[in-house]
């Protein structure tokens, strides 16, 4: 019996050696079964971070690309308007080609009208003045001759013919200082002279009256004188302005 305690002893030896074996072998095995828990650290079995591929994908701070238009301030503003320049409509000057340096033709609008007497009548015709009176503030001129015509109806439609232009006199330019007065020496035939078939008779309510190159009229009332309907009769004839001093008397 005692010579059994060697063996014994030496088969433990190599029993436990056998198990050390085995330990070892469990430990670098690649791929054990059952799901042990590997001695290798874990960062030396993942891929190393500098070898991962980088992502296409733009980074999520970055901003979108917009492709939507600018709305900066240029762009979205209204264009700019003109004023009344950039409608074509320029400013008012001197009326009627006056000039800056010197009295304009006197406007329709700082102009008051009237008929005075020029002396009487004869030969079945009456002698007057047609009177413009500037009732501006700043002196004006008027060079010529009047357009005149009856009017009547009370909505002033024109009756019988227009007044002819009678050029026998002269025809200055009138300048008129605020307040004073040009006169046309004015010829109405009297109606009543006319055979009865060249003239129906009517009252008018008065003259309009067109100052020399002007397209806009001014009324002058007067129910004291009688008109004819038909163009035919030629009743009125008008002569150019002239100054204070120089009309029929």
């Amino acid at each position: 019996m005692t010579g059994s305690r060697p063996v014994r002893a030496l088969v433990g030896t190599v029993g436990l050696a056998g198990a050390v074996v085995l330990a070892l072998t469990g430990c670098t095995g690649g791929s054990g079964g059952g799901g042990g828990a590997s001695s290798t650290p874990v960062s030396t079995m993942a891929p190393s971070s500098s070898s991962a591929p980088s992502s296409s994908a733009p980074s999520s701070s970055a901003p979108p690309v917009s492709t939507a238009p600018s709305s900066s301030p240029a762009a979205s503003s209204p264009a700019a308007s003109g004023g009344a320049g950039s409608t074509g409509a320029a400013a008012a000057g001197p009326a009627d080609g006056g000039t800056a340096s010197g009295a304009g033709t006197c406007a329709v609008s700082t102009l008051a009208g009237s008929i005075v007497d020029g002396g009487g009548g004869g030969a079945g015709s009456v002698y007057l003045n047609l009177a413009l009176r500037n009732t501006g503030n700043a002196s004006c001129t008027l060079q010529g001759w009047p357009g005149v015509s009856f009017v009547g109806d009370g909505n002033g439609t024109q009756i019988g013919a227009s007044a002819k232009l009678d050029r026998s006199g002269a025809n200055p330019t009138v300048t008129l200082a605020a307040g004073q007065t040009a006169y046309a020496p004015l010829r109405i035939v009297q109606a009543r002279n006319l055979e009865p078939g060249n003239c129906t008779t009517q009252q008018p309510d008065g003259f309009r009256v067109y100052p020399p190159g002007s397209k806009q009229s001014l009324f002058v009332a007067s129910t004291a004188y009688t008109a004819c309907r038909q163009q035919s009769a030629e009743l009125l004839s008008v002569r150019a302005f002239v100054p204070e001093g120089q009309q029929q008397r």
